[in-house]
């Protein structure tokens, strides 16, 4: 099972990181084998990070067909604060929990208020459920 190890300088910057920002790049391989990395929203929920997608985009497609992807953050201006996690993810036809769903709600509560969108709006424009166990962090 994979852990960040907190004790360290490095997994205490990840997991506030993985906490607190907004925003992660998702990268996907496309069928050509050419990387695809978009910023997306997303809630980390100790074991996974789950990424909400509209049904006809190309890292949904990408993920049914590559399912091994990767998650970085943005460095700072002088590319300090790396921070890359590898892994697998899966399309979750199941849905998120209940804890989950109300987590991510209430991270992009103010986000999706400056698009004047409900959470119960975003649910229904952004209906795939993409979750992602990492297996690898590098980084530094």
């Amino acid at each position: 099972m994979f852990t960040i190890d907190t004790s360290t300088e490095f997994g205490a910057r990840i997991t506030k990181q993985l906490a607190d920002e907004l925003v992660i790049w998702l990268t996907t391989v496309g069928g050509s084998g050419t990387p695809a990395p978009n910023p997306v929203w997303f809630h980390w929920n100790g074991q996974q990070v789950l990424v909400f997608s509209q049904a006809a985009k190309a890292k949904v497609h990408n993920i049914e067909r590559n399912p091994r992807v990767a998650l970085h953050f943005n460095a700072t201006f002088t590319g300090g604060d790396v921070g890359v996690l590898s892994g697998t993810a899966v399309i979750d036809g199941s849905g998120p929990t209940a804890e989950e769903l109300a987590m991510y709600d209430a991270k992009y509560a103010e986000g999706l208020a400056s698009l004047t969108m409900s959470a119960e709006d975003f649910h229904r424009e952004y209906p795939v459920l993409i979750r992602i166990t990492p297996d690898k962090l590098r980084g530094f």
